[in-house]
Order: C-alpha cells, then sequence, then structure tokens
C-alpha cells in the first residue's frame, strides 16, 4: 500500500509540474518594470478588471506577494502581471525567461471594479499604477463612459503603457516632474483642473503611490467627485485570514484582499497605511541592494 501510495505522489508531482504557469512572453517596460504573460487559463477566463493573484516564485523560497492582473486573453489562456523588482521576490521573477514557469498562482483574487455607465470618468495613474488602471480603463470604456487618463511618472524613461492607453482612451493627459515627456506637473494639477470644469467627472479612479493617492482624493473632496482608490498593501494569504492588509477606511477596518483592493479614497486613512508600510521599508531596500549585488557578481558565483 506505501508503494503505491509513493507512486501516486510522485505521478502527482509530474502532474503538477507539467502544469504549472509557464511564461510565454516577456518584455521590459521601463527601469526594473516587467511586463510577463502567464499561462493561467482559469484565471484568465474568470478574472474582472480590478481583481489581483498572489504568487510564490520560487518553491524553495517561500514568500508569496500580490500583483494586478494588468490584462487577460481568455482565449490563450494567459493573464499579465506587470511589476517592479523591490524585493527578492520580484528580482527572482524579473530573472525567469520565455518557457519558464512559476510555481505557483493564486485567483482571481479581491473584489471587483464597479463597472457601470457613470458618464465623464478620470483614471489617473502613477509610476507602475499605470499597469493595474489599464483594465479598468478598458471596462469603463466598454460600459459607454468618456474615459480621460492622466498618467505620471518621474521621467520619460519610467512612463509605461502610454500608446496602450491611447488606444482605449477618450483623452491622454502625461505630466513627468522633470517635465522630458508630456507637462511638467503633478497628477494633481489637471485632476483639479478637470474638476473645475463644468460638467465635473462623475467619477475619479486613482492607483499609484499611497501619497499620490492621498493627495488626489484631497484634490477631488472639495468638488464632492465621488473617488475610487485601489490600495496595495502588505498581503499573505489573500483570503484574509492573516491580517497583514488591514486598512482603516471610515474608521473601520477592512482587509485589503478581500474587502479591497478598491475603497472609497476620501474614506481612506493614508496615513495610518503609509506608516504601516514604512515599517518594512529598511528591510525591502536592503534586499533590494542585495539582489542587485548578487547580479553583479554571477548571483554569488564569486563571492
Amino acid at each position: 500500500m506505501g508503494i503505491i501510495f509513493s507512486i501516486l505522489s510522485f505521478l502527482a508531482t509530474i502532474v503538477v509540474k507539467s502544469i504549472m504557469n509557464r511564461i510565454v512572453s516577456k518584455r521590459q517596460l521601463a527601469a526594473e518594470v516587467f511586463m510577463i504573460e502567464v499561462e493561467a487559463p482559469l484565471i484568465a477566463r474568470e478574472r474582472q478588471a480590478g481583481q489581483f493573484i498572489i504568487l510564490q516564485v520560487d518553491e524553495s523560497f517561500g514568500e508569496r506577494i500580490p500583483l494586478t492582473i494588468a490584462d487577460a486573453d481568455s482565449e490563450r489562456g494567459t493573464i499579465t502581471l506587470v511589476f517592479q523588482t523591490v524585493g527578492r521576490t520580484t528580482h527572482l521573477l524579473a530573472e525567469k525567461s520565455v518557457g519558464d514557469s512559476v510555481p505557483a498562482v493564486l485567483g482571481p483574487l479581491g473584489q471587483p471594479t464597479k463597472i457601470e455607465h457613470f458618464g465623464d470618468v478620470v483614471c489617473v495613474g502613477g509610476g507602475i499604477g499605470v499597469a493595474p488602471l489599464y483594465p479598468i480603463v478598458q471596462a469603463l470604456k466598454g460600459a459607454g463612459n468618456r474615459v480621460t487618463v492622466i498618467m505620471g511618472a518621474r521621467s520619460k524613461e519610467l512612463l509605461i503603457l502610454e500608446e496602450e492607453m491611447r488606444a482605449i482612451a477618450d483623452e491622454v493627459i502625461v505630466v513627468t516632474d522633470d517635465g522630458s515627456h508630456g507637462r511638467k506637473a503633478l497628477v494633481t494639477e489637471p485632476l483639479k483642473e478637470l474638476c473645475e470644469q463644468e460638467p465635473r467627472p462623475n467619477l475619479a479612479v486613482v492607483i499609484g503611490p499611497p501619497i499620490m493617492m492621498k493627495f488626489c482624493a484631497e484634490t477631488t473632496r472639495p468638488f464632492d467627485v465621488s473617488t475610487v482608490v485601489s490600495l496595495n498593501t502588505i498581503m499573505i494569504d489573500g483570503t484574509g485570514m492573516c491580517g497583514g492588509c488591514r486598512v482603516t477606511v471610515g474608521g473601520e477596518t477592512k482587509f485589503t484582499c478581500i474587502d479591497g483592493p478598491e475603497f472609497d479614497g476620501h474614506a481612506v486613512d493614508f496615513d495610518n497605511l503609509m506608516q504601516r508600510l514604512r515599517a518594512y521599508k529598511p528591510r525591502e531596500d536592503a534586499d533590494h541592494e542585495k539582489c542587485h549585488q548578487e547580479l553583479e557578481t554571477g548571483r554569488g558565483g564569486s563571492e
């Protein structure tokens, strides 16, 4: 009986490994920002705008990270993920090539974006936040909305998916901190100008660094423009059990993985969110530097 069980376990292992999520395309969008297309037919079929996955990049390295589904192709059975190398897991993921597999991909997770005909919608993306904004813009356009996209980055070299956004949005406004592309401004400036116009936007959707989302929410607040933000918090299991992704919204504790990731931007306690994220920043920076050192020395080969 023990021999039969061992054989079955071995065969199961072979089957699992054979259907692991294979990378079918890979592209570098900017410095340390990558896009990969991964085979995940069940997720591709079920996902909706605004949802995310959790992946484990190495069987011997147990960290699990959340990544928003930037796009999906149900016919090909693939999902598209965009990520920035900030820690060990994302560096390991960036080192993978087309044909390699990702051992574990769980999803779709989270509540999907509420998509309906709102009217005029402004979507604001900062940095890598443009990637999770893309499927939301697609869905909002599909529902008949007029969508204006504001894209911001520190410089032209760090802008991503501009052509893709221009292909689906009614209007795209590009701003950079240094003025190297588009308008020299922060995203809050054109956002305020749109809110001052009549008719003002019926909805604002904002995704980016927490500080950017905070000031965008404060920009729309005086104009009473409903504002949705998508939070990228510390997350472990993605099912609401660990509590690592908790945030305060309207004075109540919410869990980003099951209650979000999208919340009313005017109700989120951004200061508390940023304080929690800063707690792990030194460790994240140390891992980032270590990964670069390992790459420069051939992953420790000369040490």
